[in-house]
């Protein structure tokens, strides 16, 4: 079975996000979203509130791919947490340069720590790559909309910490 592990903190989850998920899905038989429990980034959402909203989002995507797609938070290394769910891949993905270039330093690591697991990027969609969860908390703390880059779901999320949308983006 080949599976796969796609980490990040998902901080809220996006459509970028979910992109790469559906895309990653139909590369292995099972992935794993690992949501890193970061401190130092202070989330604005619980590590619970990132599972459930990962969870919903991903439900429709298993029926869909055919792929087990399961959500499994972690706090150490993320070669540790390669292992212990098994995976062989890890899935990135890349939006711009800057990405690659902290990237390639990750794999190098990764690699060093642990020759037998993989990493393979996979570019943002291009109608996909302006979006960022820091950038989507940004807009939606300063009342824009922002049902472009999340899902209803977690744009609901969103307007219930932020309150009402007062700018609309075109």
């Amino acid at each position: 079975m080949r599976i796969g592990l796609y980490p990040g903190t998902f901080d809220p989850i996006t459509l970028g996000h979910l992109d790469i998920i559906e895309r990653a899905a139909r590369l292995v038989d099972r992935l794993v979203i690992g949501v890193a429990i970061n401190r130092d980034k202070g989330p604005l959402f619980s590590l619970e509130q990132r599972v459930q909203m990962i969870e919903e989002e991903c439900a429709e995507l298993t029926r869909r791919t055919g792929t087990e797609i399961l959500v499994h938070p972690f706090e150490n290394l993320l070669i540790d947490c390669a292992r212990d769910v098994g995976a062989t891949v890890i899935v990135r993905g890349l939006r711009a340069v800057a990405d690659f270039e902290y990237e390639f330093q990750m794999v190098g690591m990764n690699r060093s720590l642990d020759s037998s697991i993989e990493t393979v990027f996979l570019m943002a969609d291009a109608r996909r790559q302006a979006i960022a969860s820091r950038l989507v908390k940004e807009i939606a703390r300063l009342g824009g909309d922002v049902t472009k880059f999340v899902p209803e779901q977690v744009n609901t999320e969103l307007r219930s910490r932020f309150g009402p949308v007062t700018v609309k983006l075109t």
